[in-house]
C-alpha cells in the first residue's frame, strides 16, 4: 500500500518516538537489564541520565533517530508492561485514524471522478486502500467501512466517519490480538 503521508503526519510521528525516547531516558537500572532494544539503544540511554537541559533534549532525539531505525512494536509493550505507557494505545489509534482518513479520502476522490463523467457513485467503488487493508487485517469489514465511507461522503455526517474509525480501531486491535497470541 503506497501512501501520502503528509508532512504534518510525518512530524507527528517523529514527535511520538522522541516522547518514547524520552521515556526511556527515565528508565531504571533493573527494566534496562530486561528492556528488549539494542545495545546501542541501551549505551544511549545510559549516556542521557547523566544529562540536562538542553543536551539531555538533544541526545533524545539522537536516540530517537536510531530508534526509527528499527520496529518499535517491542520497545512499546515494554514500556506498556513495566510502566502503564500508553504509547502502544495511541499509536493504534493514530493508524486507525490514519487508515479512516486515507479511506475517505479515496472515495471524496471517486466520488468526485463520477461527477465529471456523470455517473452515479455506488458504494462498491474500486478501493486499492481498502484491498490492501483486508491484505494486511483480515478482520477489517469491507462492507461496512465501504458502507459508512459511502454514507459520510454522500452526507458528511460525523456518525459515519466515527463508524469508519471504529471499523478501522477494531480491525487493528484484532490484528494486535492475534500478534500477541502467535
Amino acid at each position: 500500500m503506497t501512501e501520502i503521508i503528509s508532512r504534518s503526519e510525518q512530524k507527528r510521528r517523529l514527535k511520538r518516538i522522541e516522547d518514547t525516547a524520552a521515556e526511556l531516558a527515565d528508565l531504571t537500572n533493573n527494566d534496562l537489564k530486561v528492556f528488549p532494544g539494542s545495545d546501542e539503544i541501551k549505551r544511549e540511554i545510559l549516556s542521557i541520565r547523566e544529562l540536562k537541559g538542553g543536551a539531555r533534549k538533544r541526545q533524545i532525539k539522537h536516540l530517537a533517530k536510531i530508534m526509527r531505525q528499527d520496529s518499535l512494536d517491542a520497545v512499546y509493550d515494554f514500556l506498556q508492561q513495566r510502566k502503564g505507557s500508553q504509547q502502544k494505545i495511541i499509536q493504534l489509534q493514530h493508524e486507525a485514524e490514519h487508515l479512516r482518513d486515507a479511506i475517505i479520502n479515496e472515495a471524496i476522490a471517486d466520488q468526485d471522478q463520477c461527477r465529471q463523467q456523470q455517473r452515479d457513485w455506488e458504494p462498491g467503488w474500486p478501493s486499492p486502500v481498502i484491498e490492501a487493508t483486508l491484505r494486511q487485517y483480515p478482520g477489517f469489514d469491507e462492507e461496512g467501512a465501504r458502507n459508512a465511507a459511502h454514507q459520510y461522503v454522500r452526507s458528511r455526517n460525523r456518525t459515519y466517519y466515527k463508524e469508519l474509525f471504529r471499523i478501522a480501531k477494531a480491525a487493528l486491535e484484532q490484528d494486535e490480538i492475534r500478534r500477541r497470541m502467535a
